[in-house]
């Protein structure tokens, strides 16, 4: 369930504030978001896959506490992120 390389590195290279940035926050809750909509579109399909579906749990989780570190850090980069990925606050 891993995004492909180049599906990787062009989310990478959308949201890195510098060059080689892949650790950043933003850049992580870019991939996970990318990775989120990719595992809801298979448990659409396989809807008793709940071993994915736990997953897909601690990735919203993980995501989630990301948000909530980016929103106390740095609320310019956190409005921003919400925006151009389409969360809800």
């Amino acid at each position: 369930m891993a995004l492909a390389a180049k599906a990787k590195q062009k989310v990478i290279d959308s949201k890195a504030l510098f060059a080689k940035d892949t650790g950043s926050a933003d850049v992580q809750i870019a991939l996970l978001t990318s990775q989120i909509k990719e595992l809801t579109d298979h448990l659409k399909a396989h809807n008793k896959d709940q071993h994915s579906r736990r997953g897909l749990l601690g990735m919203v989780a993980k995501r989630k506490k990301l948000l909530t570190y980016l929103s106390k850090t740095d609320t310019k980069a956190y409005a921003r992120t919400i925006k151009k990925l389409g969360l809800r606050k």
